[in-house]
């Protein structure tokens, strides 16, 4: 059996939408961002995608982007795991 691997940047948080590094800082999606991750969710019901496990990083953007692309694919209770290593690159204090 064939396994696929998908993978999905957060939508735009609220500091992308400013034009600054986010790195670990724990921001929210922008509404676009919460819209780019419906779209993306649409996509992937449309491309007939189930997923089996999902990961996401311990930021409150990626797991916010992943919960709304589960909403569109009605998966809501899809077994996630957190992980502080999917985190991005920590940039300290820029």
């Amino acid at each position: 059996m064939a396994c696929k691997l998908v993978l999905v940047r957060h939508g735009q948080s609220e500091w992308n939408n400013l034009n600054l590094f986010t790195g670990w800082k724990d921001v929210d999606l922008t509404a676009t961002g919460e819209a780019e991750a419906r779209k993306a969710g649409r996509l992937l019901r449309q491309q007939g995608f189930k997923f089996d496990i999902a990961f996401t990083s311990a930021l409150k953007r990626a797991q916010r982007t992943l919960t709304l692309i589960l909403g569109e694919l009605g998966q809501e209770d899809l077994e996630t795991i957190k992980d502080q290593a999917l985190n991005e690159r920590d940039y300290g204090d820029l």
